[in-house]
């Protein structure tokens, strides 16, 4: 990756990662964890990686991104508004009554939501929908979707990996973000999905592993899933539930706990040190 990229994509983390922890306070509910873990990944997709324009959101040539764990709306909702599909301004309203960043992700409320998500299993069903859906137009763009590890629980998400595979979906790739915590506690208790890996290989997925931080490996995983033919791929990112804010990292409580207005200021301090 050439260093001018690397510097704009540390620096866009950075200030996604302080507007999710801020609006997650702010609107005194939401995902910290989740949100947290998976914010590398997603710039990369669309500060780096995918085709898209904020100012025509149905362009049809456009590339397809599905957050199928949709608790992680606020890392979504700071990413499209540092894109352009709104103004950084309207992150405040974050779960506010007739707000436009709900909850969870709505496509019918929020401008560069291509899914309405919460129902956790059901993403890679409808990203297998758009990616069949490009393959028969003769359309050349790709889908990504963004998995949960404790989501891979759900049975839906393995009928719908035998789908991709059936289909030869090679315009297709999920991302599982292994941070290995779920609202529960830690997936192998809750129910073991190890090994994660020949599960998805098993199905006839193309399987690449890296570290979800590192911005060098998410690029290279990305680029070797577009050289991939007749198959999917699946990039399974190790990745840190509460990624820079230090009293989260690793806590399961903070899967769905609000930081109050001390731990804000802390969590800030800490995300605005963090080189």
């Amino acid at each position: 990756m050439v260093r001018d990229l690397k510097i704009l994509l540390k620096e866009r983390v950075k200030r996604i990662r302080k507007h999710v922890v801020w609006m997650i306070s702010e609107a005194g509910s939401g995902h910290p964890g989740g949100s947290l873990s998976c914010i590398e990944v997603v710039s990369v997709l669309f500060f780096h990686k995918m085709r898209h324009n904020p100012k025509r959101p149905d362009w049809l040539e456009r590339d397809r991104f599905v957050l199928s764990k949709g608790h992680a709306a606020p890392t979504l909702y700071a990413t499209l508004a540092e894109a352009g599909y709104f103004p950084v301004g309207e992150l405040r309203s974050l779960r506010k009554f007739g707000s436009i960043l709900q909850g969870h992700p709505d496509r019918k409320r929020t401008p560069g939501v291509e899914v309405s998500t919460g129902s956790l299993g059901q993403g890679l069903s409808v990203a297998n929908g758009m990616a069949l859906a490009g393959k028969l137009d003769g359309k050349k763009y790709r889908v990504y979707v963004l998995l949960g590890d404790g989501e891979c629980n759900e049975g839906q998400v393995w009928e719908a990996a035998m789908f991709s595979s059936h289909y030869k979906l090679d315009n297709l790739t999920a991302i599982v973000d292994r941070n290995g915590l779920q609202i529960d506690g830690p997936t192998e208790k809750v129910m073991s999905i190890e090994p994660i890996a020949d599960k998805w290989r098993a199905f006839g997925w193309n399987v690449v592993e890296i570290d979800g931080h590192k911005l060098d490996e998410i690029v290279s995983a990305l680029d070797s899933a577009e050289k991939c033919r007749q198959k999917p791929t699946v990039v399974i990112a190790h990745m840190t539930k509460g990624k820079g804010v230090s009293f989260m990292e690793w806590v399961a409580d903070y899967h769905g706990k609000a930081p109050n207005k001390e731990e804000l200021e802390k969590a800030l301090c800490e995300l605005e040190n963090d080189n």
